[in-house]
């Protein structure tokens, strides 16, 4: 069930939009921070608010690369696996995470902290090999810079 303030706080801004369907993104998004995924009661709710069916959210809901309709770790690791990202070094990044982090891609830790996923294009092909983790970017990767970005994560935790 939706806490009324997060209720409130989406049925304000659709009722400042003249198209609600505009703000399906960022609905499934408020929601997916709320339960840490976008879950089937989630994706009922916003279709609910939107006054679209649970299929048309469903069908958005699975398009983006960023909404989760599994539960994921505390912090989601995307992966660049683009073109540029692959030529310098993304094959050594990604087995380096699965390696460290004992998960494939796809999976979680099993200290619920860590999901790796791969990503096509974050944009920082300047800085490759890269990854977001939680939609920030991190660039120029090399085991020594993710053992430090890991252990900043795991000492926020």
């Amino acid at each position: 069930m939706l806490p009324d303030k997060l209720k409130k706080t989406l049925e304000k801004q659709i009722a400042h939009t003249d198209h609600p369907r505009e703000l399906v993104v960022d609905a499934m998004l408020a929601l997916q921070d709320h339960y840490g995924y976008l879950s089937d009661a989630a994706v009922e709710e916003a279709a609910s608010l939107l006054g679209m069916s649970a299929l048309e959210v469903e069908e958005l809901a699975t398009f983006y690369t960023f909404i989760y309709r599994e539960p994921v770790g505390k912090y989601v690791i995307h992966v660049c696996d683009s073109l540029i990202c692959w030529m310098d070094g993304y094959e050594s990044v990604k087995n380096y995470l699965c390696e460290k982090l004992n998960i494939e891609v796809g999976g979680t830790s099993t200290d619920g902290l860590f999901t790796l996923l791969p990503v096509c294009c974050i944009g920082y092909c300047d800085q490759a090999p890269a990854m977001l983790i939680n939609r920030k970017v991190y660039g120029d990767l090399t085991p020594e810079k993710i053992d430090q970005i890991l252990e900043k994560f795991r000492s926020e935790a």
